[in-house]
């Protein structure tokens, strides 16, 4: 059963795959690295602590890169601004994911595991994540995603070493479908990229929309590394659908506009988390009307976090931030690793996967706490914590899913960026 409700201009839909939905707790948008009232009993003692990132610089994802590195490198800033009272310092060794196409993981994986981290962040695409979790989990190493959906992670043999703090896509492909059913649409068209995250989210649009009366009456499938798309859009036009759903990443880029010159129109265009971003290069009003879903808070519901991350981009002298996606998640996913550390006493992989559960609310029995140096404070008095992110209340399961998690919904305006959808 699927219940929906409005929530900040953004559609929420909760379903029965053991998944529910939960506004953000914004606490962690506001973290200052200030200890709380509570004085804590003790530092933990010396903890260097050692993580990667295997996030996309290259390739088709990499539009997703600068949020989600950023998020990291400002978790650890708040996280060593508090090292002199818990004794842990964070050190962060930045690696590139890349893409199926360039493969860049090969030869990165294999550099951050020579490091000996604790953990390594990343990747950004479930296709390129299940490329090397053998390799990164195998070596005892934790791998910890920020934004995986693919429900292929959830029944992997990882050795009780892979988290992740977006939510699968038995989620999003719930809310997208749901979506445009209660649009009116009647007949739905796909065209999807050939990978775990592609052909597992068409699978969950397609339950949902059909549940609801609808039929998917074409899903061509494209491979990671093609550059041509004129056979799949030929064919998903040919079915005449009443709306179209474009699973992809960076080949948005020449699939959109060569979808829309042929003359489908945007307002029946939908989009997904894997190619929602702005697309200032388009011609004036291109996406106007276009919709999408991606898991997440809106900037809106985490402005307090948006604002403390800019303010740390720019004292950091990088480029301004002109998307945010995954970047609470990547912040989230850091702070988690570095509270789980410090609960264990410890900086091996193995004592921190033991925590991770634990300090994320998985147990049950922690006190709430929307800082890594609140969360701090309750450990080394001697207490469980239970952080709740900047992305969500996140609280995992026995798998490393988060049972928690937001898909909002967003429309394009002329200037062919995106804003919460209103309805």
């Amino acid at each position: 059963m699927v219940r929906s409700r409005k929530l900040i201009g953004a559609l929420a839909l909760t379903g029965a795959a053991a998944l529910t939905l939960a506004g953000c707790a914004g606490g962690g948008g506001t973290a200052s690295g200030e200890p709380s009232e509570s004085a804590p009993a003790a530092p933990a003692g010396d903890l260097a602590l050692k993580i990667g990132t295997a996030l996309p610089v290259t390739g088709s994802l990499a539009f997703l890169g600068p949020p989600e590195i950023a998020g990291v490198d400002y978790a650890q800033s708040l996280i060593n601004e508090y090292a002199e009272t818990t004794g842990l310092e964070l050190e962060v060794v930045h690696g590139d994911s890349g893409d199926l196409d360039n493969k860049a993981y090969e030869t990165e994986i294999p550099r951050l595991l020579s490091e000996d981290p604790a953990a390594i962040i990343g990747a950004a695409s479930s296709g390129v994540s299940l490329q090397f979790i053998d390799q990164v989990t195998g070596a005892g190493v934790i791998q910890f995603s920020p934004a995986n959906t693919s429900d292929a992670f959830t029944t992997y043999d990882d050795n009780g070493l892979y988290f992740r703090t977006a939510p699968s896509d038995v989620l999003q492909g719930e809310v997208h479908g749901n979506f445009v059913a209660e649009l009116g649409y009647q007949t739905l068209g796909m065209i999807v990229l050939n990978d775990a995250y592609g052909t597992g989210l068409a699978k969950y649009i397609t339950e949902a929309f059909e549940g609801a009366g609808g039929e998917v009456v074409a899903a061509p499938t494209f491979n990671p590394g093609d550059t041509s798309f004129d056979s799949q859009i030929s064919e998903v036009l040919a079915a005449d659908p009443d709306a179209i759903t474009v699973i992809s990443f960076d080949e948005a880029k020449t699939i959109l506009p060569s979808l829309l010159e042929k003359g489908f129109a945007a307002e029946d265009l939908f989009l997904v988390d894997g190619n929602m971003a702005a697309y200032p290069d388009f011609p004036e009003g291109l996406l106007e009307g276009a919709k999408g879903t991606y898991p997440g808070p809106t900037p809106e519901q985490v402005q307090e976090f948006i604002d403390g991350l800019d303010a740390f981009v720019e004292e950091s002298g990088a480029e301004p931030l002109s998307d945010y996606t995954y970047a609470p998640e990547s912040f989230d996913a850091t702070n988690l690793i570095a509270l789980a550390a410090l609960a264990a006493g410890s900086t091996d992989s193995a004592a921190i996967a033991e925590k991770l559960i634990e300090v994320s609310g998985g147990s049950g029995d922690g006190e709430k706490c929307t800082t890594f140096a609140e969360c701090a404070d309750i450990i080394l008095a001697g207490g469980v914590a239970d952080y709740d992110g900047a992305s969500s209340p996140v609280t995992f399961d026995e798998v490393g899913d988060p049972t928690e998690g937001m898909i909002n919904i967003y429309e394009y305006g002329p200037d062919n960026t995106y804003t919460p959808y209103e309805g």
